[in-house]
């Protein structure tokens, strides 16, 4: 866990945490898929890099439908139509489930009463296919801003600001964890402190750190 900040002058504190999704909250890599359908590590890395890119996903983050990703991507390889279907028809094998020890430290959060809310770059089609499938998980979440649902993605300025605006809170009062650094210094700049995400117990440290009532292990 990177801290990329601390306490400004005033001695603002923490007083909410806003979450990344993939990778912080949920395991999310296409990989899990595609090791299935693909013969080896090189043929899975060249789909995902030269076939369809992250370029390509962050399309159906921006707001784009999967259909018409597909169609599109399908047309200029045609020949690797039936993997690019696959992505969509079997995108829930991309997310087997949460990662180790986060419904744990969200519940501790929840319990100490700190408000909780998310901001992630995800498909407005499939953030309702997980949301239906953990939902008692999401329920967790005071306010959701999911890229698809606002035309904004991370590490656009403006979506930061509007979770802002719809909560009301101050950006010096929130961290944001992101497993991604350059996402977390588009907080920083937004005027949020930033962690990127290295596993739970570095989490846990990192949230003690800044004074939220966690339990030390």
């Amino acid at each position: 866990m990177d801290r990329l900040s601390t306490i400004d002058a005033a001695g603002q504190v923490v007083t909410a945490v806003v979450f990344d999704i993939g990778n912080v909250l949920l395991k999310w890599d296409p990989r899990f898929l595609f090791r299935k359908l693909l013969s080896d590590e090189a043929a899975v890395e060249h789909f995902l890099t030269e076939i369809c890119p992250p370029s390509w996903n962050l399309e159906q983050d921006r707001g784009r439908s999967w259909a018409d990703g597909v169609r599109i991507q399908s047309e200029l390889y045609p020949e690797h139509a039936p993997l690019i279907e696959a992505w969509n028809q079997r995108w829930h094998e991309t997310v087997p489930g949460p990662v180790e020890g986060m419904p744990a430290l969200v519940e501790e959060l929840v319990a100490a009463g700190i408000p909780l809310h998310i901001i992630s770059n995800f498909s407005a089609e499939k953030f309702n296919e997980i949301r239906q499938r953990y939902e008692p998980f999401f329920a967790c979440f005071r306010e959701i801003v999911i890229s698809a649902h606002v035309g904004l993605v991370k590490p656009q300025p403006e979506i930061f600001e509007h979770l802002l605006s719809r909560t009301g809170l101050k950006p010096q009062a929130c961290v944001f964890v992101d497993d991604i650094k350059d996402y977390a210094q588009a907080a920083e700049q937004a005027g949020m402190r930033g962690l990127v995400f290295r596993g739970e117990a570095p989490l846990r440290q990192e949230l003690i750190a800044l004074g939220l009532p966690l339990e030390r292990r």
